[in-house]
């Protein structure tokens, strides 16, 4: 076996790529739900109250941050194309949906399984995305 069959070999996601992105997309859903909680838990043991006032933005942005960073090195670490551009595209894609449709509803129980539904969803049209804009590249 030659070395480039070897980079082939080790370049290919060990597991299907739909279902990568799957996962990957639903845990990044549930870090954004978490990291959203703590931040209310914070903020009420801090101020009295969930609403954090001027953090609230800082904190919001930090949860997005830290959920792309982490669907990118999860991404990236199973191998698949363009970890980074598909982990903001994702979670860009969910909030913009959550904060655009579901904002009214957004602190009942429900959105525990549907933000992270969501996101799995829209980390696969990211890579679709991703995919196309490749081709238009090439």
């Amino acid at each position: 076996m030659s070395d480039d069959d070897e980079e082939e070999r080790f370049d290919a996601p060990p597991l299907p790529p739909l279902l990568i992105l799957g996962v990957v997309g639903l845990l990044c859903g549930f870090v954004v739900v978490a990291l959203v909680w703590l931040s209310e838990r914070g903020c009420d043991r801090v101020r009295d109250t969930p609403n954090c006032g001027a953090l609230g933005l800082p904190l919001l942005v930090l949860t997005v941050v830290v959920s792309i960073v982490l669907g990118a090195l999860a991404l990236g670490r199973l191998a698949m194309p363009h970890p980074k551009l598909v982990a903001f595209l994702g979670v860009t894609f969910m909030l913009l949906i959550v904060v655009g449709f579901l904002s009214d509803d957004l602190f009942s129980t429900w959105t525990l399984l549907v933000v992270p539904a969501l996101t799995a969803i829209t980390f696969l049209v990211a890579h679709l995305i991703a995919g196309r804009l490749e081709r238009a590249d090439a």
